[in-house]
């Protein structure tokens, strides 16, 4: 679903005044009733981490880390059953599950006498099992289950969608009978950044040749796409030629602008492709 500039604002705008929860997310679709559900929750999670990145300094000043793991000290004192991470994490619109990442910190810091690895955080945070104090453990979980753009379980997640969008397209190449090299045989001949697909012939696309596919299982907006320019798509074209973006939810239609530079983006699998043996057929 390709959206104008105009209209990614319009959403964007609206997401501003919203908290990041599920409740949030139906108000959304009850006011933009003719995007998809899958488009407006890419761009709800997008925009969000956005504010995260934003305001992500303050909350790690040691005076906030102190406040935080003081105020959930002080709540669990009253009522150990309270979600108090998670309502301590919506009162200061902060992500559930980067607030618990921030007080597990804390507390092992104070458990261990030393800053805990990243390792062992990720660790606990994936499994709060694993936490030496079972009302901590109790809170953080309550926090990783309600986060709707954070953590553990959202990351699962996103990595599960991209690996069923990498399938899907793998599987319609084949049904197109077009031969292809995957990312993973060419991470094995050496190649550091590679596209999702590279084809071993090339065909045309609205009358584009290309070399290449990547897919994104995400809505391509300004700041995403403009990045992922930077990081991969001029490197595959460097390496690769001319290649085709499939952002399986969208993305803002202005940005199609380097088609004749050689980067075209769709939001499906293109249907009018033409093969080499195609073009040769109709001569």
């Amino acid at each position: 679903m390709k959206l104008t500039k105009a209209q990614y604002d319009e959403i964007a705008q609206f997401l501003g005044h919203v908290q990041p929860t599920r409740q949030s997310l139906r108000k959304l679709k009850e006011k933009f009733p003719s995007q998809s559900q899958s488009t407006l929750l890419s761009i709800f999670s997008q925009e969000y981490q956005k504010q995260i990145k934003r305001t992500h300094a303050k909350h790690h000043t040691a005076e906030a880390v102190e406040t935080y793991y003081q105020r959930y000290l002080n709540g669990v004192m009253k009522n150990a059953s309270a979600p108090v991470l998670l309502e301590l994490a919506n009162e200061m619109d902060f992500a559930p599950s980067l607030m618990a990442r921030i007080v597990l910190e804390r507390f092992l810091q104070e458990q261990e006498q030393a800053i805990p690895s990243k390792t062992l955080i990720n660790s606990m945070l994936r499994d709060p099992s694993q936490i030496p104090d079972g009302v901590l453990a109790n809170q953080i979980y309550q926090c990783t289950v309600n986060d709707c753009c954070y953590g553990p379980l959202v990351d699962c997640i996103k990595h599960a969608i991209g690996h069923e969008h990498e399938v899907l397209l793998r599987e319609m190449l084949l049904e197109k009978n077009l031969s292809f090299i995957a990312e993973d045989q060419l991470r094995a001949k050496g190649y550091d950044k590679t596209p999702d697909f590279i084809l071993e012939v090339p065909v045309a696309v609205e009358g584009h040749i290309i070399h290449w596919i990547e897919s994104k299982a995400s809505f391509g907006d300004e700041s995403s796409h403009q990045a992922y320019l930077q990081d991969q798509f001029w490197s595959y074209w460097n390496r690769f030629g001319p290649g085709l973006v499939i952002y399986w939810y969208g993305f803002i239609e202005e940005l199609d602008c380097h088609r004749e530079r050689g980067i075209l983006l769709k939001d499906c699998f293109p249907t009018d492709i033409v093969t080499l043996r195609h073009s040769m057929a109709q001569r």
